[in-house]
């Protein structure tokens, strides 16, 4: 017995850019380098993982430096990870005001939130530098690993900047199109996935 079962669009493939000319190339550069970040950091913290469970199993005791790689990865991965959702529209979305509004007013409320949100992650990149500054001049340092704890949250403020950059060219590609768009790369739109029974 077979099912009739819609084929979905794969959109795991490479990344290609909506924005004309050197700024599409410098948008590529980035999009490969937090793909290669993201899946380094997830395939390190399952190794990390594992060979410490193992090490627990085996040897009665885990590696003492552990946690902390972990934990590294951990902020690696959750703030190149924004500016890679944001390169893909995958952010939550509430939008039953938006679905319910014509085309013309969600662009303009798409440009109203893609400048609000990147204005808010302009801010916070702000905010997080000054803080790796405060961590900085105290001088601490990760127990286990033994350098100095400022250097881990350095993916903060980068991420933070990526994200509101991402955000920012986003406006600008719904001001310059016909469509509405979520990033540079994907324009605003459900897939129908409903198959019949």
């Amino acid at each position: 017995m077979s099912e009739n079962i819609p084929e979905l669009e794969d959109d795991t493939g490479t990344f290609e850019s909506g924005l004309p000319g050197f700024l599409g190339t410098i948008d590529g550069w980035i999009a490969n380098a937090e793909a290669v970040i993201l899946a380094a950091g997830i395939i390190l913290m399952a190794i990390n993982t594992c060979v410490n469970v193992v090490a627990r199993f085996v040897f009665g005791e885990g590696f003492f430096f552990s946690g902390e790689i972990n934990r590294i990865l951990i902020i690696l991965v959750t703030f190149a990870g924004i500016g890679y959702a944001a390169r893909y529209g995958r952010h939550i979305r509430m939008s039953a005001v938006y679905d319910a509004l014509p085309t013309k007013g969600r662009k303009v409320l798409m440009i109203f939130i893609a400048l609000f949100t990147s204005a808010v992650m302009f801010f916070l990149c702000y905010h997080s530098y000054g803080y790796i500054e405060t961590l900085y001049s105290r001088g601490r340092i990760l127990p286990a690993l033994g350098f100095e704890i400022w250097w881990i949250y350095i993916w903060v403020p980068v991420g933070f900047a990526v994200t509101g950059i991402q955000y920012f060219l986003t406006a600008i590609k719904n001001f310059t199109s016909e469509d509405v768009y979520l990033s540079t790369g994907v324009v605003d739109g459900y897939a129908d996935s409903e198959s019949e029974v």
